[in-house]
């Protein structure tokens, strides 16, 4: 789980410090101690702890936090904001040129996953800007590094312009290029050779390639479970190549962070996208802010929500809001709502999304996986139609029969029945912008406040929206 070993530790620090009403500099000094030291084991780079402390440190002492009324708030606010400046403060885009075609450079070590990041990206660029990218095969030293990226191809629906191993990369490349100029494509992305460790052969080759191909964006693929090393490799190849930008692979693997931290501020480059799982449309554009807030346990409502936009189906949305407003909330649905969510990833990563869930006490034991959402779907089937449509029929004997026919307990098909309507009740309460319960969800923290604010704001903004249909229906009417 991404940060997971820091986001704790920095929690941890705070909630001690938000029990004061006032904090002293001596408070200050404490809590910065904790803080370099949960950097420091984060494995972040040693100069970046240090500036990163004393910056924190020098504004947390200041009059806007030691006078303030809620100076524990301040001082994370604070943090928020500083770590949001390590990491680039917003986000960067992708070097794109004037004419066609954008040429994109993939460099990197061995086994950081340049060819399944050039996969990813492809599918980034077709899903968002209908692009027509082409693959250009220039690794060919790895053993089966064109196959693995003629199958990326095909999972992609991306061509793959490749000319075998026995020939000189660079020559691969002009050829590559010529084929793009006649296709007509916008993008190019050449996948290039890696080393396990940087070397001038391997340097020569790819400045030869770049000095051809006049790449737009060099993007530098780097393993982030391997902490500052992440940060010193890159450091190498913008020193002797010039990158333009790094991509972080196995994110979510990550329970450190200390490559996110380091990059920027060790190569001046930034981190433009970030990869969280083996599935090639698991890249994400990179945003500071967003990642601060998760890593100090306050959410990231924004991707949130644009996953949801991305990976939710529409009509079955709006199906599933007149349900909810009709109070007519069933298993079938359930099933179907379930379904929407696992298409955005895993439970726990999700909810921790939320402003307020990455530390509440009952996160901890969230485990929803794959065979988990089988389970649930067994008990569901083993239900008859009208039982599906009309909970309320569900008494002991029938949840006996369900129990055997699902080969599920007793107990589980009762705590099932319970979390439905536990959900289908939340539903109604915030279709009615009631959001009584909330202090039990969120907690009492900076982090719950921030979620009950983002929860509010949702409420708010969904009304906002339907007046807005509403008065464009009757402009239309009339």
């Amino acid at each position: 789980m991404a940060f997971e070993g820091l986001s704790d530790r920095l929690q941890k620090t705070f909630k001690r410090l938000s029990g004061k009403g006032k904090i002293s500099e001596t408070d200050v000094k404490e809590m910065m101690r904790e803080v370099r030291l949960a950097l420091l084991e984060a494995d972040v780079n040693f100069d970046v702890v240090k500036k990163f402390v004393k910056t924190v440190s020098d504004r947390a002492v200041g009059s806007e936090v030691l006078d303030s009324l809620t100076p524990s708030q301040q001082v994370i606010k604070i943090v928020n904001e500083e770590l949001t400046a390590v990491m680039g403060q917003e986000a960067v885009p992708l070097n794109k040129s004037e004419h066609i075609p954008t040429i994109i450079m993939m460099v990197g070590l061995q086994g950081a996953g340049k060819t399944t990041t050039a996969g990813k990206l492809a599918k980034y660029l077709k899903t968002n800007e209908k692009a027509r990218p082409l693959f250009i095969a220039a690794d060919v030293y790895r053993p089966a590094a064109v196959d693995q990226l003629k199958t990326v191809g095909q999972q992609v629906e991306v061509p793959v312009f490749e000319e075998g191993t026995d020939k000189n990369p660079v020559d691969i490349v002009r050829d590559g290029l010529k084929v793009a100029d006649e296709n007509k494509n916008d993008y190019i992305i050449i996948d290039t050779a890696g080393r396990l460790e940087i070397d001038q052969t391997l340097m020569d080759e790819l400045h030869n390639i770049k000095e051809l191909a006049n790449p737009d964006e060099i993007l530098f693929v780097a393993d982030s479970m391997t902490g500052q090393v992440a940060a010193k490799v890159a450091d190498g190849f913008n020193t002797q190549l010039g990158i333009t930008g790094v991509v972080l692979t196995k994110l979510d693997g990550d329970t450190r962070g200390g490559a996110a931290l380091s990059i920027r501020q060790v190569t001046g480059q930034p981190i433009k996208f970030i990869g969280q799982g083996e599935k090639l449309d698991q890249l994400e554009v990179f945003h500071p802010d967003r990642m601060a807030s998760r890593i100090l346990g306050m959410g990231d409502m924004m991707s949130l929500i644009e996953k949801a936009q991305t990976d939710y189906d529409q009509e079955q949305a709006e199906k599933m809001a007149r349900k909810i407003k009709e109070n007519s909330f069933d298993f079938n649905d359930f099933i179907d709502q379930m379904d929407q969510v696992s298409k955005m990833g895993p439970l726990d990563e999700i909810m921790k999304m939320i402003p307020g869930m990455a530390n509440n006490p009952a996160m901890a034991n969230v485990n929803f996986g794959e065979k988990d959402m089988a389970h649930l779907k067994a008990i569901v089937y083993s239900m008859t139609p009208q039982e599906r449509e009309d909970p309320k029929l569900l008494n002991p004997s029938r949840r006996r029969r369900i129990a055997a026919g699902s080969g599920r307990s007793i107990q589980e098909v009762n705590r099932m029945i319970k979390q439905f309507k536990q959900a289908s009740d939340m539903m109604q309460k915030m279709n009615k912008g009631n959001m009584a319960g909330m202090d039990q969800m969120f907690g009492n923290g900076i982090q719950g406040r921030m979620g009950k604010m983002a929860m509010n704001s949702m409420v708010k903004r969904n009304k906002k929206n339907k007046k807005k249909r509403l008065k464009n229906v009757k402009r239309f009417k009339s």
